[in-house]
């Protein structure tokens, strides 16, 4: 199975996000902390489409 972009960017969002959420935690920035949240959350959603997408194409392709 091959990544697409919505895969990529899905995972790379949610891996920053993480990042940010940490942070924010350690260093007591509550803001920081929800924005990490929410992109952590999108970017896992984002993934989730390109997983969709991705099976679906496999599908397709297969006879």
């Amino acid at each position: 199975m091959s990544n697409n972009k919505d895969q990529v960017k899905g995972r790379a969002d949610e891996a920053q996000g993480k990042v940010k959420e940490v942070v924010g935690k350690i260093v007591g920035n509550k803001e920081l902390e929800v924005k990490g949240n929410i992109q952590k959350n999108v970017g896992a959603v984002r993934a989730s489409v390109g997983d969709a997408k991705a099976d679906i194409a496999k599908v397709i392709k297969t006879p």
